[in-house]
C-alpha cells in the first residue's frame, strides 16, 4: 500500500475539485498515456491503468468519500462489500478486508476513449456527419475474447487457489490484495490464443460515423456508447468521447448563439444612409440598412440570423458593429469636395463640432473673467 500513489496526485488535481475538473483531467491524461499513442514506451500502459483506476474511484461520490476518509483500505472495503452483496457496517467491511475471503472485484467493461475532431463555423451552424478513424481494441475473433487457444480453457490459479486474492502482512494486521499471478480473476491461461497472445483483444482501426448537431460549440463533447475499448473477459466495451473543436472564422465571432462581425462604412454612407448585402454562415445574405446619421461603432442587430440553439430554442442574432472608415489617400477631386464640406460645416448653425468648440471657448472665457474679478 505504501507504494501506491495518491489518486489526486495521479490525476494532477487538488482535493475538493468538482466533478467536471476530474473528468477533464482524466480525459487529458488518458489521451496522453494511451498505449496506442506511446509505442515503444514501456511505462505508458502502467500509467494508463493508473489514471483509469484513479478516475474510477474519484468520479464516484460514495467511493470518493470513502477514499478521502479511509484511504485505499476504504476502497478495498467497498469492493469487498459489493462482492458480498450487502452493505454491512464499517466494522463488517474492515473485518472482510483484513482477514475475510473473496477476490478483488474486477472492472468488466472496457476503457473509455477520447478523440478530437476539427470543424469550421459553417459546419457547426448546419450540423454535419463526419467519419472518424478510431484506434481501439476489439474482442479477438479466434478465441471470442477468452484469451485461450481455441479448444482450451482457463485453469484455476495455483497462487490464490482460484480465490482471486491473497493475504499480505504479518501477525494480526493482514491486508487482502488482488492475486498478482491472475490479476484477481482466479484463473490463468495455460495455452494462450496465438491471434491475441492471450489478451482476448486485438488492436483495430475502426471507422466511426459521428453525427454533430447544428449549433454545437467549441469544447462540446459527444458520447458514443460502446465505441471504446473492448471489455475484458467478454465484458461490455467502453464509450467513445468526441471532443468538438471549432475553427476560428475570419469574419464572424461567436458569443453563445449570437454571431458578431465588424463592417466598415464611409462618411458618405454615414451621412446619407445606404444598404448593403452581408453574406451569412447559413441561409441567404442579409440586406442591411444603414440609417442616415449612423455613428461609428454602433451595433445593428438582425434577429434570428445567428447560430442555431443546440437545445432547440430560439436561434441567436447577428450583431453588426459598424466602423467608420477614414480614407488615407484622397484624389484631388475628393480633397476639393471635403474642403467644401468643411466650409459648409463651419457655417452650419447646427454643426455639432462648431457647438462643441464654442462651449469650450465660453468655458475658458468664463474662467478667465472669474480670475480677473478676484
Amino acid at each position: 500500500m505504501a507504494n501506491r500513489r495518491c489518486y489526486y496526485e495521479i490525476l494532477e488535481i487538488e482535493k475538493g475539485v468538482d466533478d467536471e475538473k476530474i473528468k477533464l483531467s482524466f480525459r487529458k491524461l488518458a489521451m496522453q498515456w494511451h498505449p496506442d499513442r506511446n509505442a515503444g514506451n514501456p511505462d505508458a500502459e502502467a500509467r494508463f491503468r493508473e489514471v483509469n483506476e484513479a478516475y474510477e474511484v474519484l468520479r464516484d461520490q460514495d467511493k470518493r468519500k470513502r477514499y478521502d476518509r479511509y484511504g485505499f483500505p476504504g476502497i478495498e472495503a467497498s469492493e469487498t462489500a459489493d462482492r458480498s452483496g450487502g452493505q454491512g457496517s464499517i466494522f463488517d467491511i474492515f473485518n472482510d478486508l483484513f482477514g475475510g475471503s473473496g477476490g478483488r472485484q474486477q472492472r468488466n467493461s472496457g476503457e473509455d476513449l477520447q478523440i478530437e475532431t476539427l470543424i469550421d463555423l459553417a459546419e457547426a451552424a448546419k450540423g454535419i456527419t463526419r467519419k472518424i478513424k478510431v484506434p481501439r481494441s476489439e474482442s479477438c475473433g479466434d478465441c471470442s475474447g477468452s484469451g485461450c487457444k481455441p479448444g482450451s480453457k482457463k485453469t484455476k490459479c495455483r497462487k490464490c487457489d482460484g480465490q482471486g486474492a491473497v493475504l499480505q502482512g504479518q501477525g494480526f494486521f493482514r491486508i487482502q490484495r488482488a492475486c498478482p499471478a491472475c490479476g484477481g480473476a482466479g484463473q490463468t491461461i495455460a495455452d494462450p490464443c496465438k491471434n491475441c497472445g492471450g489478451k482476448g483483444t486485438r488492436p483495430v482501426q475502426q471507422e466511426v460515423e459521428v453525427k454533430i448537431p447544428a449549433g454545437v460549440d467549441d469544447g462540446v463533447t459527444l458520447r458514443l456508447t460502446g465505441y471504446g475499448e473492448a471489455g475484458p473477459a467478454r465484458g461490455a466495451p467502453g464509450d467513445l468521447y468526441v471532443l468538438i473543436r471549432v475553427r476560428k472564422h475570419p469574419f464572424y465571432q461567436r458569443n453563445g448563439t449570437d454571431l458578431i462581425c465588424e463592417v466598415p462604412f464611409s462618411f458618405a454612407q454615414a451621412a446619407l444612409g445606404d444598404s448593403l448585402e452581408l453574406p451569412c454562415i447559413i441561409g441567404d445574405p442579409v440586406k442591411l440598412n444603414i440609417p442616415a446619421g449612423l455613428q461609428s461603432m454602433e451595433v445593428l442587430r438582425v434577429p434570428g440570423r445567428g447560430m442555431p440553439n443546440l437545445r432547440g430554442g430560439r436561434p441567436g442574432d447577428l450583431l453588426v458593429q459598424m466602423r467608420l472608415e477614414t480614407p488615407r489617400k484622397l484624389t484631388t477631386k475628393q480633397q476639393e469636395l471635403f474642403k467644401e464640406l468643411k466650409d459648409l460645416e463651419d457655417n452650419h448653425p447646427q454643426s455639432q463640432t462648431k457647438s462643441f468648440f464654442e462651449k469650450i471657448r465660453n468655458f475658458f472665457a468664463g474662467s478667465a473673467d472669474s480670475t480677473k474679478a478676484e
